[in-house]
């Protein structure tokens, strides 16, 4: 019998040993065709050949799946038309991204803008002629001859790095590079795409390494979904927390100071206290205690830990009294030296502790980018050491807070990822097992979907990564809760069980929102400087129409501030409706707005900023409405 049977969406179909998927496709359903199927789990594309029993799913262009693949297909087009164009250039990698794809190029010269757009008409020209996209798989001398004579060394370097026996290859007209796949079935599919920018990249990351050009771009299958995109690429320009933290004095970087350190302005600084103070609250009710530790500490702390071996991101040492010390990239050895200070029995646990640590990184100059990537910034860290039957509620415990705090911020969608044991690996099998299963069980106890990534957590244990989706609908890593087995052994923390015997605790990473510095920009991005009203640097100004108002302007801000408000007078002698559009471009939330009638009744006349004036109230009253939207931390300001 050469038939082999395939379970497709709940059918079974007995079909030819050799047939390819593509001959089996069915008709378009809903308006679309399938452009690629999942063979037992694993993507295809549609030209691989039946061989054994399988279970069959087709997928849909209106799938991630879909997207993800178009996006590396374009990649390749992308290539394919800058070989044509500029003819000696080299390809490095040509991934896809979120919402989009990038290549990278070794060029003795650099990208222009009018290089991008001839690149971007050769990428048409080239889908138009709709190329078919071919899998060929060839022994792994050949591949490393192939791309020899094309004199492209970066490849061949990644064939002898990355291939097997057998390399595969993906073949397009004239254009062919090294690539494991899959595709799109033809260069046809590709339409509806644009090229967006270029920046320099180093090869395979190392700032040693050879300088490579990046151009990046988008695409989608349909026009509708590109404008969209490129409409939203407009508004975070609009949004960029570099422009705005200017605009509203909230921090700055001097070349003076140093590359990737930050200056937290006064408003910045208020913003940022108000984001401790409540970090602080929850963490404590959530039963955490905290910690303080130093910036820096002996080299040999750092040996130890495994960081000097495995982190290549530290600073050089610093030496005094012949001792070498080192700025701390994290804060997990103090939390450790803490744990290990006195004896602990099982009855001690769980500990949780808690630090706002400011940690040094040395970042490579070409990924710093205001806010979300610096040398300098501060953790919202923590550690959990506990026993494994209580392995499973603290992780339910840290997923709860991270989620708890991010709504609070306004953040309501989440992209969730777990991740399992890599090949290499500390620890012993059966913990990763035990780690993995609490991790998940977690997850499913909060009613949180995630997709797991196999073989994608770090040495030291599996790992929990949540993503937040801002108003622009784009993900920013914040949470992340990690198992760590390698620190519990190299520093040896044990506790004294119920049956006297010494036993290694679970040792529990977890930040929340990440670095402060990071989820800063965030939030400015987010909100494009718009805060509410319990996170605004300035929550209320006072804007008296003359001098004779001055005094009661004076008393009602006075009144504000000693219950707590960010209150202020702007005495500028100007006309009130100057006042009003600065205070507007500020994107204060409450404008107060104090003339002979708020005296002479002592009542105030708000203005919400985007939204207007609100009419004259009592002040007890205006007082009470504010209270209760701090207090409750509303989001949305409704007088």
């Amino acid at each position: 019998m050469n038939d082999v049977k395939f379970s497709i969406e709940g059918s079974s179909v007995s079909v030819s040993k050799g047939t390819s998927l593509s001959q089996i496709v069915p008709d378009v359903k809903n308006g679309t065709r399938p452009v690629f199927a999942r063979v037992d789990g694993a993507i295809v594309d549609l030209d691989w050949t039946v061989e054994d029993d399988a279970r069959v799913d087709w997928i849909y262009p209106d799938s991630q799946e879909a997207l993800d693949i178009l996006r590396h297909s374009t990649a390749h087009l992308l290539a394919q038309a800058v070989l044509d164009l500029f003819p000696g250039t080299q390809t490095g990698v040509g991934p896809a991204v979120e919402n989009g794809f990038y290549y990278d190029f070794l060029k003795d010269t650099p990208f222009t803008p009018d290089d991008l757009g001839l690149i971007e008409k050769r990428m048409r020209e080239l889908a138009e002629e709709d190329f078919q996209i071919n899998k060929e798989t060839l022994d792994k001398d050949a591949a490393l001859r192939m791309f020899r004579e094309m004199n492209h060394d970066l490849k061949e370097e990644l064939v002898q790095e990355k291939g097997g026996d057998k390399v595969s290859c993906y073949r397009q007209g004239n254009f062919i590079d090294f690539c494991r796949g899959p595709h799109v079935p033809s260069t046809g599919l590709i339409r509806h795409f644009k090229i967006v920018s270029v920046s320099g990249a180093y090869w395979k990351g190392e700032e040693k390494g050879k300088q490579l050009q990046r151009i990046y771009g988008t695409v989608f299958f349909s026009r509708e979904d590109l404008d969209h995109h490129l409409e939203l690429i407009e508004e975070a320009k609009r949004r960029d927390h570099r422009k705005l933290g200017t605009e509203l004095d909230l921090f700055s970087f001097h070349e003076d100071l140093g590359a990737g350190l930050i200056l937290w302005h006064p408003k910045g600084g208020a913003v940022r206290r108000v984001i401790e103070d409540f970090w602080r609250d929850e963490h404590f009710k959530a039963g955490y205690d905290l910690l303080f530790s130093p910036h820096i500490a002996k080299l040999d702390v750092w040996k130890r830990s495994g960081h000097t071996e495995f982190y290549d991101a530290m600073y050089p040492t610093l030496e005094s009294d012949e001792v070498e010390y080192e700025l701390k990239p994290m804060n997990c050895p103090f939390h450790i030296m803490v744990y290990n200070s006195r004896q602990r029995s099982y009855r001690d646990l769980p500990l949780r502790w808690a630090e706002l640590g400011t940690v040094y990184r040395h970042e490579r100059s070409g990924v710093l980018h205001g806010l979300m990537r610096v040398r300098g910034f501060t953790q919202d860290d923590a550690h959990i050491f506990c026993r494994p039957d209580q392995l499973e509620k603290e992780i339910q415990g840290a997923v709860r807070l991270a989620l708890s705090m991010l709504k609070t911020f306004g953040f309501s969608e989440f992209d969730v990822y777990l991740s399992t044991r890599p090949e290499k690996y500390v620890g012993n099998p059966e913990d990763w097992v035990t780690a993995t299963k609490a991790l998940e069980d977690a997850l499913r106890s909060v009613g949180l979907e995630f997709r797991e990534d196999i073989g994608e957590g770090v040495f030291y244990g599996p790992k929990i990564d949540i993503k937040i989706r801002d108003a622009l609908q784009r993900s920013w890593q914040c949470t992340t809760v990690q198992l760590d087995f390698n620190l519990a052994e190299r520093f040896n923390i044990h506790y004294v069980g119920e049956d006297g015997g010494n036993h290694r605790p679970f040792m529990i990473h977890r930040a929340l929102l990440g670095s402060l510095e990071r989820f800063f920009g965030v939030l400015i991005e987010h909100y494009n400087g718009n805060f509410p009203l319990w996170l605004a640097p300035v929550q209320i100004v006072i804007l008296p129409i003359a001098d004779r108002h001055n005094d009661y302007a004076d008393r009602l801000n006075a009144r504000f501030i000693e219950r707590g408000l960010r209150s202020q007078v702007d005495r500028k002698r100007e006309k009130i409706g100057y006042k009003i559009r600065h205070a507007e471009m500020q994107k204060i939330p409450l404008i107060l707005i104090v003339g002979d009638k708020e005296v002479q009744d002592e009542t105030v006349s708000p203005r919400i900023h985007t939204i207007g004036d609100k009419g004259q109230m009592p002040v007890k009253e205006f007082l009470e409405k504010v209270d209760n939207l701090v207090e409750n931390k509303s989001l949305v300001l409704d007088l």
